[in-house]
């Protein structure tokens, strides 16, 4: 389920609850709602909803957390591949093939990881460029002097880095946000929600509060759930350091 989607569902379920709590109150006697009852409800409510602002605070850290490092594995991944590059160019002429094999695999990254059109379906996965033509390209190398020797040691430990780093990529695509976690804060919301309406006045200026309480919480969620899907979503890793990284091939 989409981000948008379960957004939508956590404001209309937390606003559905003010407005439950608003109908409830009708049917409640007076000393249900007399200023004792209000002062106890309050204080428990008080309990619940630091709980939900607490848990809902570590998965926002915990998810930003995640998101930056991956976007930092990004921009090293494009500054390897730079360095690569240049690296294979000092190696002498016989790297030609590997050079263009290196900008071919990044070309192929970029157009699986950052579809132009935001409708296809974002492929983390690494293709074969990277876990078996390059390598084997940089492989094939035959020194001639310690220069060429040197710079093969160097090429071939950077290409395997880069191929643990794509397949790294793949593997911490899983999400990182405990479903079980969020139902649970959005039931202590619910009931929270619930509580407030039990005991506002049901006039628009309250509503309209409640609604926008309802989209704030709501919108929390859904940055939770946009940051743990760093390539797909729409608060997604900029492409900019791959492509820059890209332009400096072959040169």
């Amino acid at each position: 389920m989409s981000p948008n989607v379960v957004g939508l569902l956590v404001f209309a379920s937390l606003f559905g609850a003010a407005l439950l709590g608003m109908r409830i109150r009708a049917w409640l006697p007076d000393h249900h709602i007399n200023p004792e009852a209000k002062d106890s409800v309050r204080v428990a409510m008080g309990t619940v909803a630091t709980m939900a602002a607490l848990v809902l605070g570590l998965l926002v850290a915990s998810t930003k957390g995640t998101y930056d490092a991956e976007r930092n594995e990004s921009t090293h991944m494009a500054a390897r591949i730079v360095y690569l590059d240049r690296v294979l160019a000092m190696y002498g002429e016989e790297t030609a093939e590997a050079r263009s094999e290196l900008r071919k695999a990044t070309t192929s990254m970029i157009e699986r990881m950052w579809p132009e059109e935001r409708g296809e379906k974002v492929v983390l996965e690494p293709n074969d460029r990277w876990t078996d033509a390059l390598p084997k390209v940089i492989y094939g190398l035959a020194p001639k002097d310690d220069v060429q020797r040197a710079l093969k040691e160097q090429a071939v430990e950077m290409v395997d880095q880069l191929g643990q780093e794509r397949w790294l990529v793949y593997e911490e695509a899983e999400t990182s946000v405990s479903r079980a976690m969020l139902v649970v804060v959005v039931l202590w919301l619910g009931v929270l929600f619930l509580s407030v309406g039990l005991f506002a006045p049901p006039n628009g200026t309250v509503i309209i509060a409640l609604m926008l309480s309802a989209v704030s919480v709501s919108g929390a969620i859904f940055l939770i759930l946009e940051l743990d899907m760093p390539y797909g979503g729409m608060i997604s890793i900029s492409s900019q350091p791959m492509r820059l990284a890209l332009a400096h091939l072959g040169k």
